[in-house]
């Protein structure tokens, strides 16, 4: 597809796609649609792992593009994450990882530009029409989720999210996320080329599960976590992964879906925690999801406060416009009974 050959190494990528394609294998029981599906997601992180490294080789200067003071969102999904993390980016003085720029990666060129490129202009096409219905907008131009970055490493829980993958989960839970943060890094300078000034927003859920990872590659990072009731969120969470990869297996559904994803997200919270704990805490901010809600600009504004500045002139206009316009991710209908997902079961799993 690329003509490009050169997977760089240094990550053990090629031992957890191993990992991954054994278990997809043995374990998932795809149908004809999800594995056409799963073969998609696989080659799309080889992909844009093949691009990043010929991008690396083609603008060797972009090694020295400074990364300063990073904030990273995360907490469970549907937390208010996304409608945080879009906040945040309006600010013209901050960037995040545009979609098509996770996926294809290369110097971000001037926004003008965008609408004529054939890259953006495949991935437009592509996307058209994705979303959820609502719950979870998507475009090419959108800021997104860093976890795409973290695939090219095949080190994320998000293959895990839309298929019953078991082997994988244990692989995973044991291994080691340094290198492929080392990679994100390497991919946000190679994106942020020519916005050197601007300071970098992420957001990942993911990252609830490799604080000292991120820490030990970006040690000057502010974390941002959002909260809110597990026993709301834990089934919000498996309807939409379940909408997400309707048709993909014919045993990732019900209380299979809702066993997995309780597992995973309660250890994942679990982890952050105990890890949390060993830091700084002026190193975390703590949003809750009602607050973010009932008063979106005040809890900037108050994130900005601890952050050690002020939300004022094209900042406070920018959130402003945009608190306006509203953030994708509203609530939709679900049953936690569908997945096994009784509270007390919830509140156990949590630690509750």
């Amino acid at each position: 597809m690329t003509g490009l050959d050169d997977f760089g190494d240094g990550d053990d990528y090629a031992g957890g796609l191993r990992v991954l394609l054994s278990s997809y294998a043995q374990e998932a029981c795809l149908t004809p649609a999800g594995s056409k599906w799963t073969r998609g997601l696989l080659r799309g992180a080889l992909v844009s792992r093949l691009l990043a490294e010929a991008a690396w080789q083609r603008y060797p200067e972009h090694a020295a593009t400074p990364l300063a003071r990073p904030v990273f969102v995360t907490g469970l999904p549907r937390t208010g994450t996304t409608a945080l993390h879009r906040l945040l980016t309006a600010d013209p003085a901050h960037q995040g990882p545009e979609l098509w720029l996770t996926e294809v990666p290369q110097p971000r060129p001037p926004r003008a530009e965008w609408e004529s490129h054939p890259v953006y202009l495949a991935l437009a096409d592509a996307y058209r029409g994705l979303g959820l219905d609502g719950v979870h907008h998507m475009g090419p131009g959108q800021v997104e989720e860093c976890w795409r970055l973290l695939c090219q490493s095949m080190t994320s829980v998000s293959f895990e999210c839309t298929a019953h993958i078991p082997s994988y989960s244990r692989w995973l839970a044991g291994h080691d996320w340094t290198a492929a943060y080392r990679r994100h890094r390497r991919n946000l300078q190679l994106i942020g080329l020519d916005d050197p000034d601007r300071r970098w927003v992420l957001k990942n859920p993911s990252h609830l599960f490799a604080l000292d990872a991120l820490f030990a590659v970006y040690p000057d990072a502010t974390v941002i976590q959002t909260h809110r009731d597990p026993r709301t969120v834990i089934a919000s969470m498996c309807s939409l992964n379940e909408r997400a990869s309707a048709g993909w297996s014919t045993i990732f559904t019900g209380p299979v879906l809702g066993a997995a994803q309780l597992s995973l997200w309660s250890r994942g919270l679990r982890r952050f925690r105990a890890d949390r704990a060993r830091y700084d805490p002026s190193r975390f901010i703590d949003v809750r999801h009602e607050d973010l809600v009932a008063d979106p600009l005040r809890t900037v504004e108050t994130i900005y406060e601890r952050l050690g500045s002020r939300l004022a002139g094209p900042a406070r206009s920018a959130v402003l416009e945009a608190v306006k316009v509203g953030t994708p991710g509203a609530d939709h209908t679900y049953d936690p009974a569908a997945y096994g997902l009784t509270p007390d079961v919830v509140d156990r799993a949590f630690g509750v």
